[in-house]
Order: structure tokens, then sequence, then C-alpha cells
């Protein structure tokens, strides 16, 4: 992946998303999530609760990672990102990201205050496709 555009084209097809956090002793965790659901410049923004136990994580230690992968009949193909990760709770981002049937998960709508946002700044990256591994920082993507 060479472009900007390869990458985030790869990822807007993408409907799970695996997002790392560090725990207290300095382990990796891992979850699948929904997809991103805004992508704007090297950020990306999910929902979560707020008193899920990532969100305690990022909290403490904003490390994270993200990964996008497609398994097809022949072809894997991987994309990880790294960088940082922020817990936000202001009302704008959180009725911007808001959809219906969210209220499911957070029967108290956006003032919910087990609901919050998650925004994800990628610094760095790794792709993976057909034997061939490339690295690269977000900000020398064209």
């Amino acid at each position: 992946m060479r472009t900007r555009e390869q990458v985030f084209d790869f990822i807007k097809k993408r409907k799970v998303a695996i997002l790392a956090s560090v725990d207290e002793e300095g382990f990796p965790n891992m979850k699948a999530m929904f997809a991103p659901r805004k992508v704007e410049g090297n950020c990306f923004y999910f929902t979560t609760n707020t008193s899920s136990m990532r969100t305690q994580q990022y909290l403490k230690n904003p490390k994270a990672s993200i990964y996008f992968f497609d398994k097809g009949r022949f072809i894997y193909e991987g994309l990880m990102l790294v960088g940082s990760m922020e817990v936000l709770q202001d009302r704008e981002i959180k009725e911007e990201i808001w959809r219906d049937g969210d209220t499911l998960y957070y029967h108290g709508g956006i003032d919910d205050p087990d609901y919050c946002v998650l925004k994800f700044t990628a610094e760095k990256g790794r792709h993976y496709r057909d034997l061939k591994k490339e690295s690269f920082y977000m900000e020398e993507l064209k």
C-alpha cells in the first residue's frame, strides 16, 4: 500500500476492526469491534461503553493499535495501524457518531453516561499481502 487512498479504500470495505489496548501489567488486550463510524484524516472513531475494561485501559495508557483484514479464498491481506486512543465524552462528537438503534446498547440515549466515543489517531502502520510486508508512517503516505 503506497498511497493514502489505498489504505483508506481497504479500511472502508471492512466491517470489523480489531482494537488493541495495553493492560496494567503491560500486556496487549484485543477486541473485535464494528468498523469505525467515522474516519477523518488519520483519526478513526468508534463507540463503546464508558464502563468497559478497554475504555478504562485507554484512560490509563493511550497506546493502541487497530487491525483490519480480508481473508479471501486465496489471498490474505492485513493492515495494522499504531497510535493513540482518546476517550471522548463531549456531546457534539457523541451526536455525530450516534446511530438509530444505539438505544439498544445505551438506554439513556446520547446522554447515557455509559456511552462514549473512542478516537484513535494513527501514527504508523504495517501492511501485509501475498507474502509482502511494508511498514509506513501515516505522514509519508501520498
